[in-house]
């Protein structure tokens, strides 16, 4: 999405602690538990593609967002995975 000039809306639903560890610069933190909470944070226009470590928090945080008519994506794999193919440098844990 982004190579085709596409950004899209990186949330993070993590919890605070894990983003001590590692986050991809430019995302927007809002914790699982906050997600019905701050909605309205979240934008309407624009592909939302949702994060945590391994992929199921996030999966179930892009659910809720498509029930509420948002165009929202899981990063299968989580963080771990965007460490493993896109910046090996980040940290793993």
């Amino acid at each position: 999405m982004i190579q085709e000039g596409r950004a899209p809306f990186l949330l993070d639903c993590r919890e605070a602690h894990e983003l001590e560890i590692c986050k991809i610069t430019g995302s927007h933190h809002i914790p699982m538990n906050q997600i019905q909470a701050r909605i309205s944070e979240v934008p309407r226009d624009q592909t939302v593609v949702v994060l945590c470590r391994s992929g199921a928090r996030s999966a179930s945080v892009t659910e809720y967002l498509v029930q509420n008519g948002f165009d929202a994506m899981n990063l299968h794999g989580g963080i771990l995975r965007w460490g493993q193919e896109i910046d090996p440098t980040m940290d793993a844990y």
